[in-house]
C-alpha cells in the first residue's frame, strides 16, 4: 500500500494567491450575473451583451408571462393562472380571458412586406390598456398619433413578438399602431385592447 506524497509548502498557493482567486472568482461570477442572468431572467440588460445574445428578450417575455399570469390569478384563481401560461406557448390568451378583460380584439395577417395601421380614436386624456401577441414570425411597430399639428410617439419596437403597456392621450385623435412585416414569412397579429375610446380605426 502506498501514500501520496505530502506537497510540499513552497508548492502551496500563499494566502496572497488565494485571496486573488477569490477576487478573480468573484468579479466573473458578478460579471455572468450582470451580461448573462439579469438579461435572461429579468430583461434587464445594462451591458448590450443580451441584446446580442438574444437573451434581453427571453428576459423580457419572462417577466410579461408572469405579470400576465398574476393578473389573471387575481381575475380566475390558481387554476386560471396555469391555464393562461399554457395558453402562451400555444397562443396568448384563452378566449374566456380575452371576452372577460377586454373590450375589443383584433387580429390581421401580414405578408413579409406588407403594412397596416389600427387605431382608436379617443378624446384628450382618455387612457388606453393593451396587450398583443404576434404568431409565425416578428414584427416592427410604432405606436403613436398625430392630429392637428400636434404628434406624439409612445412606444416603437423592431423584431418583437409580444408588447402590453397603456397610454394616456395628450391630446384628441386617433392613436394606435403602424404595424409593418419585416420578416420572411407571414405573420399574424392578436390584439385585445379596453379603455376609453370610442372606435377602431384601420388603414392600409
Amino acid at each position: 500500500m502506498y501514500n501520496a506524497p505530502q506537497p510540499k509548502p513552497e508548492d502551496l498557493p500563499s494566502n496572497r494567491q488565494l485571496r486573488r482567486m477569490s477576487i478573480v472568482a468573484a468579479v466573473g461570477a458578478a460579471a455572468i450575473g450582470v451580461m448573462v442572468y439579469l438579461p435572461a431572467e429579468y430583461g434587464i440588460d445594462p451591458t448590450g451583451v443580451g441584446s446580442v445574445l438574444g437573451l434581453t428578450e427571453m428576459g423580457e417575455i419572462k417577466q410579461q408571462l408572469a405579470r400576465e399570469a398574476a393578473e389573471d390569478g387575481k381575475l380566475h384563481g390558481a387554476e386560471g393562472s396555469s391555464s393562461l401560461i399554457n395558453g402562451v406557448f400555444g397562443f396568448f390568451v384563452t378566449a374566456a380571458h380575452a371576452q372577460e378583460a377586454w373590450t375589443d380584439e383584433v387580429t390581421f395577417t401580414l405578408e413579409p412586406g406588407a403594412y397596416t395601421e389600427i387605431k382608436a380614436t379617443m378624446k384628450k386624456g382618455a387612457t388606453l390598456t393593451y396587450v398583443w401577441a404576434a404568431e409565425g414570425g416578428r414584427i416592427n411597430f410604432d405606436l403613436h398619433a398625430h392630429a392637428g399639428g400636434e404628434n406624439v410617439t409612445y412606444e416603437k419596437g423592431r423584431g418583437k413578438i409580444s408588447g402590453d403597456g397603456s397610454f394616456t392621450t395628450p391630446f384628441a385623435g386617433d392613436h394606435g399602431w403602424f404595424w409593418r412585416n419585416r420578416d420572411k414569412s407571414a405573420v399574424t397579429v392578436t390584439l385585445n385592447m379596453r379603455g376609453e375610446y370610442s372606435g377602431i380605426v384601420r388603414s392600409d
